[in-house]
């Protein structure tokens, strides 16, 4: 398999609350035949794709908060999102809320997956870093209840053979904690998908409001250059539910450069040719972790407090 191909970030307009899942896949099937169209071979859908970001709101009914969640994967509402994606060779990054069964309650994460232009499902992540609160704070201008709505996810930070290369997976928060991008590096990963729906007004910070585009940027840069690997992040972007989100899609290459970047807060496909060979400039060289990292110093890194 060819180490150098195309891939693209399909950032996605708003997805309002009563949006229906079908309504969703048909945009995502667009921008997939879009992909299609400009030879693509792997396609970065955002974080919780198939629906409004919903943590923003303080939800009682646990029958209308379930409906949110994806209670199997892939399921019918996404088969033709698969089945569009095998028939065209293509392989792709979907986030999703998930909810589990078990015999002690329902569990709850944000997730994310790849899945490989065969139609199977290569790796799964559960996001870890979760911002936010768990508690209604009516006095904020909209909530973000990621602490209430998911667990921390339960996974680690996995890399799988994807793509004839090494690929890992964040979502949105997990961005700006370089701990995060480290774990992936560490295990050689040469591309990077994120997800985010990321809040452009900061409640608890309104200075940062003007720095949050280029905070994301910052974020995904810095995790490539540092890693070595190429970093696709896809923006649900646009005013959704009252909440204006950030877009900012882009394609990074290893050396921290931005190949492409969108120009809209609507659906849109970002596409750059990326080259898997090339992560060995970094990885060689200025961030040769065998030769120049010293693990011994870091303790500090996992000390608990």
């Amino acid at each position: 398999m060819s180490r150098r191909f195309v891939a693209a970030a399909a950032q996605l307009g708003p997805i309002e609350r009563d949006e229906p899942r079908a309504s969703v896949v048909a945009r995502l099937l667009a921008l997939l035949e879009t992909a299609r169209r400009r030879d693509v071979r792997f396609v970065v859908f955002p974080e919780l794709a198939l629906t409004t970001f919903f943590p923003r709101w303080w939800i009682a009914d646990e029958a209308e908060l379930d409906r949110f969640y994806e209670r199997a994967m892939p399921n019918a509402d996404v088969a033709p999102l698969f089945a569009a994606a095998r028939a065209g060779g293509i392989g792709f990054h979907l986030g999703y809320a998930e909810l589990t069964e078990t015999a002690a309650g329902k569990i709850r994460h944000n997730t994310a997956i790849l899945v490989d232009g065969e139609g199977r499902i290569g790796l799964k992540y559960r996001k870890i870093h979760l911002p936010g609160h768990r508690e209604h704070e009516p006095a904020l201008p909209f909530q973000h209840l990621e602490k209430r709505y998911f667990v921390r996810g339960d996974l680690g930070f996995p890399v799988a053979d994807f793509m004839g290369g090494k690929a890992g997976i964040l979502i949105c928060n997990d961005r700006r904690w370089p701990e995060a991008f480290r774990s992936l590096g560490l295990q050689g990963a040469e591309m990077v998908a994120v997800g985010y729906n990321t809040p452009q007004h900061y409640p608890r910070a309104p200075e940062h409001d003007r720095l949050q585009d280029f905070h994301n940027h910052l974020s995904l840069q810095a995790g490539a250059y540092q890693n070595g690997t190429y970093v696709i992040g896809a923006a649900k972007a646009g005013f959704e539910g009252g909440c204006e989100l950030i877009g900012g899609s882009c394609v990074v290459a290893p050396t921290g450069e931005i190949l492409a970047v969108a120009a809209t807060r609507g659906d849109e496909l970002v596409a750059a040719e990326v080259d898997l060979d090339r992560c060995r400039e970094i990885k060689a060289n200025i961030f040769n972790f065998a030769l120049h990292r010293q693990p011994d110093a870091y303790g500090l890194l996992t000390k608990v407090g």
